[in-house]
């Protein structure tokens, strides 16, 4: 009895220090060499700040001040309230709480007939005809891609579709003030092709696009 306690405690130290110890900072020390930028989270920085991350959604918008109070305006649950900021490409719609909260990553479990799920939906194809129609008279919700009202399965999804982000092209040229043409070059630039050439869609990095335009435009 002794003997086996004994060689199970022996046991349990021996494979903590190499599982839990040895491996992580030998795993970790070769991706720090082999591919450091995939392995610090693709963090992307202006000037020496950190202004976010190439895989990992955010929100460009302007947060909403009470009139009455001139205080920021939060919701029930104390976050704040925001809106698009109109001068930039917006990502994708997110399921965390709040929008593109890397720390929660989630997805809905409900399916596309759920109540919810259509409700959701709805709401943001009317939040998305808000913002873009005025930009671009002639779009309908037939023509809005999927990718713009319906979350991803990470809920932080940092890429919209290269269809997106042509829609939203005629509202930033229009506030900006650039040629079409020019922001439309823009997002060709950003728009990455499938994953090792078959894996899934095109998609256009949101927060790279959005430097770039800040680049030329001198954030205005």
């Amino acid at each position: 009895m002794r003997k086996d306690i004994t060689t199970s405690a022996i046991g349990i130290v021996v494979l903590t220090l190499l599982l839990g110890v040895l491996y992580p900072l030998v795993i970790t020390g070769i991706s720090q060499v082999a591919f450091p930028g995939n392995a610090n989270g693709q963090k992307v920085y202006v000037a020496g700040k950190l202004v976010g991350s190439k895989i990992i959604g955010q929100q460009f918008t302007d947060q909403v001040i009470n009139k009455k109070t001139g205080k920021p305006q939060v919701d029930k649950n104390g976050n704040p309230v925001t809106v698009p900021d109109p001068r930039y490409f917006q990502t994708r719609p997110s399921a965390t709480v709040p929008a593109d909260n890397a720390a929660a990553s989630a997805f809905s479990n409900a399916g596309p007939n759920n109540i919810a799920t259509e409700q959701a939906i709805a709401a943001n194809i009317q939040a998305y005809l808000s913002l873009e129609k005025p930009y671009d008279p002639g779009l309908t919700t037939a023509k809005i891609p999927v990718d713009a009202v319906n979350t991803s399965a990470s809920g932080i999804d940092p890429d919209i579709s290269p269809a997106n982000a042509d829609i939203q092209a005629h509202r930033i040229a229009a506030v900006r003030k650039l040629p079409l043409a020019r922001v439309m070059s823009l997002v060709a630039r950003y728009t990455h092709g499938r994953g090792l050439g078959f894996s899934g869609e095109p998609g256009v990095n949101v927060l790279q696009l959005n430097l770039a335009l800040d680049r030329i435009t001198g954030g205005h």
